[in-house]
C-alpha cells in the first residue's frame, strides 16, 4: 500500500472569542467515505480515495480550526475489494490501512493546523517543544 496523493479541499480557522483562562483544546480526525479513484498508474492495483475530517475545538467555545481532505492510496485489487467491502457494511477501515493513512494525515494537518492557529491569534493545537 502506497499514499500517492493527498489534497486539502477545506481550511477553516475561527477565533469566536478572545483567549483568556483555560482552554481545552480537542483534536479529532474521522474518515468521511471511501471510494475508489480513476487512477491509472498500475493494472494490477486499484486506487482508493478516503475523505477525512480534522477538527481542533477550542473549549469553551473560544474557537475551531476544521481542515477536510482525500487521501488516495494505491493497493492490490484484493485489499481493496475488500476495504471498500468493509466501509460499506461497517464504516470501518482495516487497521493497517487506518494506521498508516491516519499517521499521514495527522502529519499534514498538524502542521496546517499550527499555521492556521498562528494566522488567527489561537495557542497551536498540539503541544510545541519548549526550552527549559
Amino acid at each position: 500500500m502506497t499514499i500517492v496523493g493527498f489534497n486539502f479541499t477545506k481550511l477553516v480557522a475561527e477565533k469566536k472569542r478572545p483567549v483568556k483562562g483555560k482552554i481545552n483544546i480537542k483534536n479529532n480526525v474521522s474518515i468521511k467515505n471511501i471510494s475508489e479513484s480513476k487512477l491509472a498508474i498500475d493494472a494490477k492495483k486499484k486506487a482508493l480515495k478516503f475523505d477525512f475530517v480534522y477538527t481542533s475545538s477550542y473549549e469553551p467555545g473560544v474557537g475551531l480550526i476544521e481542515i477536510e481532505g482525500e487521501t488516495i492510496f494505491l493497493a492490490d485489487e484484493k485489499v481493496a475489494k475488500e476495504t471498500l467491502s468493509k466501509w460499506k457494511k461497517e464504516k470501518k477501515a482495516p487497521s493497517q490501512i487506518m494506521r498508516e493513512l491516519m499517521n499521514h494525515i495527522l502529519t499534514r494537518c498538524n502542521v496546517e493546523a499550527i499555521v492556521l492557529s498562528k494566522d488567527i491569534n489561537l495557542p497551536a493545537p498540539i503541544p510545541l517543544p519548549k526550552m527549559k
